[in-house]
């Protein structure tokens, strides 16, 4: 290994082991010594232009390597430590508690986990807050799954490694029923339909995901036509949206593939309230300050008592206010 400034690179040069091998797997080989170089953090190097292949970078993890060929990788500097999360008094709207899980809802606009610019007011401060509460063998308490920011609704919580676990093993099994309410513009062409597209982070900007038919992780919605706006108010729908796998903004891109964009989603709409007739209507899309996106039943084996937990979560207010507007009911 040899310095660049501050940052650290290794150069190697492909042996007959890596010939005809994916870029991602002769890296893994090679910086099999280095504790930071997982698979997905191989990757993220490879996205990121850190990786060059005969003094070329590649962009695609995928990309084949030949014996002989002269690997150079510019290693990240290590992470900062992480600040000590603080617990905070958040209020909570709880659905379902007891001593292994807790169910709850959240509201638009609350952070899930600190990241940069998100140290604290989010979600895991307060369940650490709450969590002192819980007493008997709970531990830290474990996000069983996400939402976005500005999605709202059900979401669950673990209270020990063991409920965790279960509810690990009941998503890698698919067992939950995940269903989301979503107003989009536009009219499905069927009442019922499925979207079977992969999900993969988009090339030209990493904060967003795509779809492909051959790239990505396999990504499955169903959805359900509940209503249309009509008349001077046409140009809306509310769908029911059942996750069948559960990626990163999968909903909101796979509606947008499909030409029916969630209203408010910044990231994934596109300005079709612009279409509306009714002035109103037009403005409440206009204005909608988020992706009108809802999660609103969860459905599941509890993976302690095996009791059947069905939790709903109301439509928030300015959700409801959007289909009232529209003319729409749920």
């Amino acid at each position: 290994m040899s310095g660049d400034g501050e940052r650290p690179r290794r150069t190697f040069t492909a042996d007959r082991g890596d010939d005809r091998e994916r870029l991602d797997r002769v890296l893994l080989r090679h910086l099999a010594d280095l504790p930071e170089a997982s698979r997905t953090k191989v990757q993220e190097w490879i996205d990121a232009g850190l990786v060059t292949v005969n003094g070329r970078a590649v962009p695609k993890a995928s990309a084949k390597v030949a014996a002989g060929d002269l690997v150079d990788t510019v290693l990240p500097p290590p992470p900062l430590p992480k600040p000590e999360l603080i617990p905070q008094d958040i209020p909570i709207t709880v659905l379902f508690e007891d001593e292994h899980l807790l169910v709850l809802d959240k509201p638009p606009g609350l952070v899930v986990h600190p990241a940069v610019g998100h140290r604290d007011g989010t979600l895991v401060n307060a369940l650490l807050f709450h969590s002192q509460e819980w007493g008997g063998e709970a531990d830290r308490p474990g996000l069983v799954h996400r939402l976005d920011k500005d999605t709202s609704g059900v979401l669950v919580v673990a209270k020990n490694e063991a409920s965790h676990a279960g509810m690990a093993r009941a998503m890698k099994a698919r067992t939950l029923v995940k269903e989301y309410l979503a107003v989009v513009y536009g009219r499905t062409a069927v009442t019922k339909g499925k979207v079977d597209l992969r999900i993969l982070r988009d090339p030209r900007d990493r904060k967003r995901m795509t779809t492909s038919k051959t790239e990505g992780r396999e990504s499955t919605t169903l959805y359900e036509r509940l209503g249309e706006s009509t008349g001077e108010k046409a140009g809306l729908s509310l769908l029911l949206c059942t996750l069948v796998t559960g990626r990163t903004h999968q909903i909101r891109v796979h509606l947008k593939a499909i030409h029916h964009p969630i209203v408010g989603d910044a990231t994934y709409g596109s300005p079709r309230w612009k279409g509306i007739v009714d002035p109103t209507l037009q403005a409440a899309c206009r204005d909608f300050s988020r992706q009108a996106l809802h999660a609103r039943r969860l459905a599941f084996d509890h993976p302690v008592t095996h009791q059947r937990v069905d939790a709903v979560a109301p439509i928030p207010a300015d959700i409801a206010a959007l289909l009232e507007t529209a003319g729409l009911s749920a």
